[in-house]
């Protein structure tokens, strides 16, 4: 019986065996690939005789104002972007969850507001490229209604261009969000809003001290999912202008300069794996920081309430069987 216990205990190791291995081939070989390659001068064309050349590839990337300047961008558009985003997703989600407001047709517009996510990036970013563009409709709107005497290069202005990248991420994303946090308002016990109701709180004061502190948790996913995704941003600002984040690389970002040295002529393999090394770091370090700002503070004297409740229960124990 027991034997057939453990057999029974080994299925979930077959269930979860196809998810490590794909990890270990497409996430962690590749990790480690990259690091090692980062300290190397590999390129297209020596990467069969590549040496090691230690941190050159770092102290290179750090004297490099592009490189500087991508790291710069990367952060502004990201910041630029999620601030709203969390913001009006905490507000739809306290108006749509709020029971004395009775909204109808919650679900439809959650639809709604999922729909942008569905769609793919690379083709929003044509699209606002053509509209956008020095013969778009935008450009023929504004000439026609007398606004402009003539056309505007709109995806040549620096503001324009970053303006465009924020929002297309904050429109594409948004209600990804705020399903997810309506989600966690929805699984926080009812019972906490009828006592705070019956002791007289009201809507605002109920959200800081009821909804918010027990959001934490997924405050903290939405919170790192949303910088590893803004760390990540190559396509839209790839697509919308030159391919290099123009208008002077206003609009570049850490992975379209990874992308850039890995696609020149020589193919700088790899310096392009160092910037993706510090991008890892970078995001991982703020991640951590993520999770000890908001982590939650109370934990720790719980335990210690506890070890003081169950300590004199142990002591009476070992009493009884030193006894026996």
């Amino acid at each position: 019986m027991r034997l057939l216990k453990i057999r029974r205990n080994t299925y979930g190791y077959f269930f979860i065996t196809p998810f490590i291995i794909g990890f270990l081939v497409f996430g962690l070989y590749p990790l480690y690939n990259t690091f090692a390659l980062s300290f190397t001068n590999t390129t297209l064309m020596n990467a069969s005789s590549a040496e090691y050349i230690g941190l050159d590839n770092f102290k290179r990337l750090f004297a490099d104002d592009f490189f500087m300047k991508g790291v710069t961008n990367t952060w502004l558009l990201w910041i630029l972007n999620f601030t709203p985003q969390i913001g009006i997703a905490l507000l739809l989600s306290a108006w749509f969850t709020n029971a004395r407001l009775k909204i109808k047709g919650v679900g439809l517009w959650r639809a709604l507001f999922y729909l942008p996510n569905l769609l793919m990036p690379a083709t929003i970013a044509a699209l606002f490229f053509s509209l956008f563009q020095f013969y778009g409709p935008v450009n023929q709107a504004i000439v026609q209604l007398g606004i402009v005497d003539e056309a505007v290069h709109f995806l040549q202005k620096v503001s324009v261009a970053r303006i465009l990248v924020i929002f297309i991420q904050w429109w594409m994303w948004y209600g990804q969000t705020t399903i997810i946090i309506m989600a966690g308002i929805a699984a926080i016990p009812v019972h906490l809003y009828e006592a705070a109701m019956v002791d007289g709180a009201t809507g605002p004061q109920m959200f800081r001290r009821i909804t918010l502190p027990l959001l934490k948790p997924i405050l903290i996913y939405v919170f790192v999912t949303s910088l590893v995704g803004g760390m990540q941003m190559f396509d839209i600002p790839f697509l919308l202008t030159d391919q290099r984040g123009g208008p002077s690389s206003s609009i570049m970002t850490n992975n379209i300069l990874m992308y850039m040295k890995f696609s020149s002529s020589k193919g700088h393999i790899g310096a392009a794996s160092s910037v993706g090394v510090l991008v890892f770091i970078m995001t991982t370090v703020v991640a951590l920081g993520i999770f000890f700002v908001m982590r939650d503070r109370n934990i720790p004297s719980e335990r210690k309430k506890k070890e003081k409740t169950l300590r004199p229960l142990r002591t009476q124990m070992a009493e009884l069987k030193a006894q026996e």
